[in-house]
């Protein structure tokens, strides 16, 4: 496939939020504080093909948890169960009141001149019980039909995601959520009601949002829903074992995407004319020193992060694919998402974690920070950001809409300043 462009989808601020094989160039989106100082750039700086948007997600945006019909999520339910496991005990059960006053946010949108807006489709909210034979909501059905339409009203695109980490509680409580294979099929019965209902006016699909973070925080370290690890990890844990369910919790979910993938394929993309791909998050890593062993860690880490793990690090803890999941899983993507939030410093461990096995230290590189200046801190945010993007165009040759998110993680706290590094990033990115 020829690209003769590219793009990329840079996500520095998001409005209100809390915390193809037909492509003619590589998409890309970027978000951008309305307030960044990009006099330098306009639009005809950018190649045809880059797009400007926004973006969400349902949990954190919607609020309205209790409204409609809709059931709960594991969210909801380790928000409340759990507040101390959320730094302000804050939940997602008003969110910032997306549900009642999104017609205002998709205002800020077009106000801003973005071209895309990303949602999730509360998979509660559609199937409260998780599953079609379990009833399906059709007042959550028409919230996302009212909120696509307003966006294309505005002249906005819809950037779906099917999954943003908020699998319905019904599913968790009944067979364990994605540690259960039957999560393959209820996740599909899901993706193909997105499809039949929305594929119409939807054309860019997102089937999970960063798989790696849910079976990383939710699995290994139990600080995302629905919070399991060994409690060696985290004291908090009430079950779970870091060092077999983060591989689990992948490889369903991988074969889960696979699924919605074929299905989309066979029974939708010829008639809806849509892309669809998964977004993936990674995190960049800095070799600790120049040693030659901190070098291989940080690419370790960073090869660890976008290849799942290493079956000679991990061997029997490695879930196994068929030959015909496999067959699946291969080419199963028009385009593949980059979160991007912050860099680390990788430092060899040859040993892992002495107190246990665990997916974190699989990697045998231990993430580290170093205490340094804004500038200092700045310069790496740039400079780690171009090496990940040019990474994945030419090392994995992914087709690629590269999501950028500049927050808190990154050092710099959200505030004036993060105009500038806003601007600094869009140059930088425009000239890379």
């Amino acid at each position: 496939m020829e690209c003769p462009s590219l793009a990329i989808f840079l996500l520095l601020l998001v409005l209100v939020a809390p915390i193809n094989h037909h492509h003619p160039y590589f998409s890309i989106v970027v978000v951008s504080s309305p307030a960044a100082d990009t006099d330098s750039l306009n639009r005809t700086s950018f190649p045809t093909g880059f797009v400007f948007g926004a973006a969400s997600s349902a949990y954190q945006y919607e609020g309205a948890a209790n409204v409609d019909g809709r059931g709960p999520s594991i969210w909801d339910t380790f928000t409340n169960k759990y507040p101390g496991r959320i730094d302000d005990g804050s939940n997602g059960d008003r969110g910032v009141d997306f549900y009642f006053r999104y017609k205002e946010d998709v205002k800020l949108v077009k106000d801003m001149n973005m071209d895309a807006f990303r949602i999730s489709i509360s998979w509660s909210r559609v199937l409260p019980a998780g599953r079609i034979s379990g009833g399906v909501n059709e007042k959550g059905i028409m919230f996302y039909h009212r909120l696509i339409d307003e966006l294309l009203s505005n002249g906005i695109e819809p950037f779906v995601t099917i999954l943003h980490l908020d699998l319905p509680q019904a599913l968790e409580e009944e067979y364990g959520g994605f540690l259960s294979p039957l999560i393959v099929d209820d996740y599909r019965g899901f993706a193909e009601l997105c499809f039949r209902e929305y594929g119409g006016k939807v054309k860019k699909w997102i089937t999970i949002n960063e798989p790696w973070t849910m079976s990383s925080y939710g699995y290994d370290e139990g600080i995302f829903a629905p919070g399991r690890c060994s409690q060696w990890v985290n004291p908090a844990c009430e079950a779970g074992d870091s060092a077999t369910e983060p591989y689990i919790v992948s490889h369903h979910a991988l074969l889960s995407h696979a699924s919605a993938v074929n299905l989309y394929r066979q029974k939708f993309q010829q008639w809806q004319n849509g892309e669809i791909g998964i977004a993936l998050n990674c995190f960049w890593m800095v070799p600790y020193s120049d040693s030659i062993v901190d070098q291989a860690a940080a690419r370790r880490a960073v090869d660890f992060m976008f290849g799942w793990s290493m079956e000679a690090n991990v061997g029997e803890r490695l879930p196994k694919f068929t030959k015909e999941q496999s067959s699946n899983l291969i080419g199963s993507y028009d385009f593949v998402g980059i979160n991007y939030y912050t860099t680390f410093y990788a430092i060899h461990n040859s040993i892992g974690s002495k107190s246990g096995l665990r997916y974190k230290t699989d990697s045998l590189a231990e993430w580290r920070c170093k205490c340094q200046s804004l500038l200092k801190i700045v310069s790496l945010i740039i400079i780690s950001r171009i090496k990940l993007f040019r990474f994945v165009v030419n090392q994995l040759s992914f087709p690629c809409i590269l999501l950028i998110n500049a927050a808190e993680k990154d050092g710099v706290p959200i505030g004036p300043q993060v105009s500038t590094i806003a601007s600094c990033i869009i140059n930088s990115l425009h000239n890379a």
